[in-house]
């Protein structure tokens, strides 16, 4: 069952000002779904002061209202000058900083009796308090309209979270019980008598006044916009039609719009049946006004808000906009006829007979439009424009319906034909900033999202394959990651190309998809549907497939090196080489620590436990992921000087410095030490000072090196010189005291060598 909400009229004056309302209060039918909790009401104070250049209304309490404009007797009169306000937040109960009202509000086409000329309204959210001043421009001479008041409009309640939510009691301007409060069953129009004659306005609103008469008219009369009565053609070719036309298929897919009950409409202030234009061949994106930082649960509120100004303020027949989006993309439905029909609007003075508008909620004089509203726009004006077969990125020939300039000082001719992008700004049409510096330049944005192709397509990553330099290795499995600038809800879908063929698909709203490669070398792109059938492609990206691991061309292997030796610890080299047959990535330590080298490295400086077999594994990986280990396990051994065979005279010397807390010293030429052993490394253990003197070192029985043992530090436990083999085996390692002149003497703490 459809629920109804009737509409009642009333009066209170304060103070002397004139104080009109309108309360839409709900039928009997307490039951039926949708059921507005409160009702909407529209409130209006007169301003005073009877100066042609200034009428103000003073701080002014009141009860909850949310929206706000200024309004005047006479559809035609404009206001030259300022119309300012404050108001009280009911949350925080501070008053607001001084805003400006949008005047420069588009004219009306056939004004109707009881329409009224007025700024665009602002939502200032929960208030509860209003200051007025309206001020004439400097250097005029025309007076400041008749009639001058300020409308207050609460959204009212209309679903049951919102009914729930605190300070959603009825409003009333007076308070109960108050003095200066009066009442009327008969409402007061400050700019006509009250004489009670009955007059059925254009917009079938139901009134018990005569039109205000208007001292400020201007000479000559509009031809275009929102009247209620609105019939006339702007040009044979652009006639409403007299009965509602059929929906025309489109070419871009229809997206969600919350229809006028999902919204909380009141049908019964706006009676009349809708008009139509033949079709659609622009659409005009505008702004509200009014504050940003409102919450998107709000946004039903706001659309109500201005539909109760545009009908209960202002006169008009309907709400002007055809559909309304807030900062979350939410899409709401407009004036009533149909979504999917070409239904005659009140948005932009001059071209309403061709053209739908889209209305952002918000003020984006300054801030910018969201993404998410300005992809919802794109969709919104790609589906309605598809179905009169128009491209959202292309131009059209509109015919003027009323002479006048726009913003940009273009001028226009009534009856003449003009080009207009699809899309365009309220501003290409009429003169005004509307919709905002900010909003505007986001237009060639929303025509490229509407149009196609995906803007901005590229692949960020594959996952399952590694970049070496420009090409990507992988063992087979991959998942390409993606974005692009157009938003997920204008893609149809996204393809994963490999070598130019489809081989996986996902959504329009996925940002990545998986498949398999075979071996060899591929081509890797995304391409991209976007709902006009228009596709775009990513750069390709070179990608093998390979699953041959890397080789040890040559097998991690220790050997001894310089430096100080413990008894649990000895100085080594970790030694390798490995290769692959693609590309080698890296390699890596595994054991007895974890270490990472680059391709090109080749050997590590590492210590190794002495007297301890330890395996020392690597792994070496490549681009695709395929990887070899090699681990081979190394004892560092220590002998002891006293295991040495001894030739001519040495000295025993004891110190916790040394290996084992021993040493052998000599300063006899040609004293000698042999160590027999069998490895595949080998490092002699000397200690150092600034008189020790030089030995020569044989390997095998042929002499390899003299070493010098001189130092200006002390040193203890140091491998000062070493000898490496490729393979392990039996060995004779002898050191012989040269008898160095002035310094003759040799001290040794052993041999250590690695088996």
């Amino acid at each position: 069952m459809k629920r109804r909400v009737w509409l009642t009229l009333g009066a209170v004056v304060l103070g002397g000002g004139g104080v009109t309302y309108a309360v839409a209060s709900p039928s009997s039918d307490s039951g039926a779904t949708g059921r507005a909790k409160r009702p909407v009401k529209v409130y209006a104070l007169a301003l005073k002061g009877t100066a042609a250049d200034r009428q103000d209304l003073a701080r002014t309490d009141t009860s909850q209202f949310s929206m706000l404009g200024v309004s005047w007797a006479g559809a035609t009169t404009r206001l030259h000058g300022t119309a300012q306000v404050r108001t009280r937040s009911t949350a925080t109960g501070e008053w607001s900083a001084w805003r400006d009202l949008e005047l420069n509000v588009d004219p009306l086409e056939e004004p109707g009796r009881r329409v009224r000329g007025a700024s665009e309204p602002l939502w200032v959210g929960s208030s509860d308090g209003v200051q007025v001043q309206v001020v004439r421009k400097n250097g005029t001479t025309t007076a400041l309209p008749e009639g001058l008041e300020v409308n207050l409009v609460d959204p009212g309640v209309v679903t049951d979270a919102e009914a729930e939510a605190p300070g959603s009691e009825p409003a009333a301007f007076v308070a109960e019980g108050s003095p200066d409060a009066t009442s009327s069953s008969t409402p007061a129009d400050p700019a006509s008598p009250g004489d009670g004659t009955a007059v059925t306005p254009t917009d079938g609103q139901t009134a018990t006044s005569p039109a205000p008469t208007d001292t400020t008219t201007s000479t000559a009369a509009p031809t275009d916009s929102s009247s209620p009565s609105a019939s006339a053609s702007a040009s044979p070719s652009a006639s409403p039609s007299p009965t509602g036309p059929t929906a025309p298929p489109s070419t871009r897919p229809r997206p969600p719009i919350v229809d006028r009950a999902g919204w909380g409409a009141d049908e019964s202030i706006s009676p009349q049946a809708p008009e139509y234009n033949a079709d659609v061949k622009a659409v005009f994106v505008h702004h509200t006004d009014g504050a940003n930082d409102y919450s998107c649960t709000d946004s039903p509120s706001i659309v109500r808000s201005i539909y109760a100004y545009h009908v209960q303020v202002e006169g008009w027949k309907d709400i002007g906009y055809n559909f309304l989006v807030d900062k979350c993309g939410t899409i709401f439905e407009g004036r009533k006829g149909g979504v999917d029909l070409p239904v005659l609007g009140a948005h932009t003075y001059g071209w309403n007979r061709e053209s739908a508008g889209i209305a952002v909620l918000g003020d984006y004089t300054t801030t910018s439009a969201s993404n998410a509203a300005l992809a919802s726009i794109a969709r919104l004006a790609a589906w309605k424009l598809g179905q009169y077969g128009a491209d959202p990125a292309g131009t059209t020939q509109l015919t003027a319906g009323a002479t006048q300039k726009n913003y940009f000082s273009t001028g226009f001719t009534a009856g003449s034909a003009y080009t207009f992008q699809r899309i365009s700004g309220h501003r290409d049409g009429y003169n005004t900033q509307c919709p905002g510096n900010t909003l505007y330049p986001q237009l060639p944005t929303i025509r490229a999202w509407a149009a196609g192709p995906v803007q901005g397509l590229k692949i960020t990553s594959l996952g399952g394959a590694t970049a070496s330099g420009s090409t990507y290795y992988t063992k087979g499995a991959i998942t390409a990651h993606w974005t692009a600038t157009t938003p997920g809800s204008l893609i149809k879908s996204f393809q994963l190309l490999v070598d130019g063929k489809t081989v996986a698909t996902a959504s329009g709203t996925a940002t990545s998809v998986g498949a398999t490669l075979p071996l060899g070398s591929h081509t890797i792109a995304v391409r991209a549907v976007h709902q006009s059938g228009k596709t775009a492609t990513s750069s390709a990206l070179t990608v093998v497939a390979e699953t041959t691991a890397p080789t040890f061309t040559t097998t991690p292997r220790l050997s001894l090196r310089s430096g100080t030796v413990n008894t649990s610890a000895v100085p080594v080299t970790l030694g390798w080489k490995a290769t692959d047959d693609k590309a080698l990535q890296s390699v890596k330590l595994l054991s007895p620590t974890t270490a990472t080298f680059s391709p090109t490295t080749t050997s590590s400086s590492r210590t190794a436990t002495s007297g301890t077999a330890t395996t020392w594994s690597m792994r070496a990986y490549d681009y695709a992921g395929n990887y070899r280990t090699s681990s081979p396990a190394y004892t560092p051994a220590i002998l002891q000087e006293s295991s040495a065979t001894k030739t001519g005279s040495w000295t025993t010397r004891s110190s916790t410095s040394y290996l084992g807390g021993k040493s052998y010293s000599s300063g006899s030429k040609g004293a000698g030490l042999t160590w027999t052993f069998t490895g595949r490394s080998a490092a002699w253990v000397v200690s150092r000072a600034s008189t020790s003197g030089q030995a020569y070192v044989y390997v095998d029985g042929t002499k390899a090196a003299t070493v010098d043992l001189k130092s200006a530090t002390t040193l203890y436990r140091q491998a000062i010189w070493t000898k490496s083999w490729s393979s392990s085996a039996k060995h004779t390692i002898k050191v012989v005291v040269v008898g160095t002149s002035g310094r003759p003497t040799v001290t040794t703490d052993g041999l250590v060598y690695i088996k």
